[in-house]
């Protein structure tokens, strides 16, 4: 899970923060990521130029692009708090995660402005008028500047911390307990991890034109994998073992013309055979493919009492699944 933690001045972020790190949280600070930008330059850091050099990163390369330099930091399995969020793009990619919360820390004015006297910085308000000026100033509605307000209004959770560390602590843990089971990564359905598999199998395709896979299922389980490619045992394709494809690669001939034979054989083609091959039954079976079969691979289909096609992208004719809906074989497209 990853929790983004915002809020005004002195709001009490970085003490949240502070408690989700001692909940094995790994903390990423987008203020941190244009520190280092900073340091880059060799500028002396303050916050003026630290507001400065994050304009000119979401200038350059988007909005976003503090948030997407954080998620590159992510692992998988591991929890996060990203702190010193300013910009609704950079909320709006966040957003678009299952496993992403973002959490405005609020406190009143007068306990802020407390906290802002009692770090006692050179820069910071002396009066309540001068914070809530500094913070209209980073409340900016020009896209790439730091947007305060409009983040904080983005939260879907708001923490208050008007009461001692201990409350807020506790208050943090039942934030985690209460979102721990919610805020996990989207888990694809059955269909779209089947055919997530079959792009995965096309890009062993030994095959000169489209590489294309194909996945036979049956209660869930794989039976068999097949790309285009040449037979077993002969040359491949991309070696040079089939000279049509060669011939129309290298411009001697037009796609569908056949003045020689295509020793290639389709994905699903091979799916099927490999199945046999192995002495496994593909009755009441599924094919997941990336294109829907061209009709001589749609009559192997029919032959081997595969029930279902789910396919990705159309073959250039209809004649396959014509002959398939023929067949009373269901046909879904992703």
């Amino acid at each position: 899970m990853i929790i983004g933690v915002t809020g005004l001045f002195c709001s009490g972020k970085d003490s949240v923060a502070e408690i989700l790190k001692e909940m094995n949280f790994y903390h990423v600070s987008f203020s941190d990521l244009i520190r280092a930008e900073v340091k880059t330059r060799r500028e002396k850091i303050t916050r003026d130029i630290l507001i400065k050099a994050g304009n000119e990163l979401r200038t350059a390369f988007g909005a976003d692009i503090l948030a997407r330099k954080a998620l590159e930091t992510a692992q998988d399995g591991e929890n996060y708090v990203f702190t010193s969020i300013r910009n609704s793009s950079e909320v709006s990619l966040l957003q678009q995660r299952k496993d992403f919360l973002l959490v405005n820390v609020v406190a009143p004015d007068k306990t802020r402005l407390e906290r802002i006297i009692q770090r006692n910085r050179e820069e910071d308000p002396k009066t309540i008028t001068e914070l809530k000026e500094k913070e209209r100033i980073e409340s900016s509605d020009e896209a790439n500047n730091q947007q305060l307000h409009k983040v904080t209004k983005m939260a879907k959770v708001v923490l208050a911390n008007d009461a001692s560390k201990e409350q807020l602590k506790t208050k943090v843990e039942r934030l985690v307990q209460d979102h721990l089971y919610q805020l996990q990564s989207a888990r694809p359905d059955w269909d779209t991890y089947f055919m997530n598999i079959a792009e995965q199998v096309k890009l062993r395709s030994t095959c000169l034109s489209a590489k294309k896979g194909a996945l036979l299922v049956r209660d869930k389980m794989i039976l068999s994998t097949g790309y285009n490619g040449s037979p077993r045992g002969i040359k491949h394709c991309i070696d040079g073992g089939c000279q049509r494809c060669t011939s129309r690669h290298l411009g001697k001939m037009k796609s569908g013309v056949y003045q020689e034979p295509c020793i290639c054989c389709h994905s699903e083609e091979n799916a099927i055979a490999l199945a046999a091959y192995n002495g496994v039954s593909t009755k009441d079976s599924i094919m997941y493919m990336t294109f829907t079969p061209c009709v001589v691979c749609a009559k192997m289909i029919i032959n081997a009492g595969i029930k279902k096609v789910i396919s990705k992208m159309n073959y250039p004719d209809d004649d396959g699944k014509k002959l398939l809906r023929q067949a009373r074989i269901e046909i879904i497209s992703l």
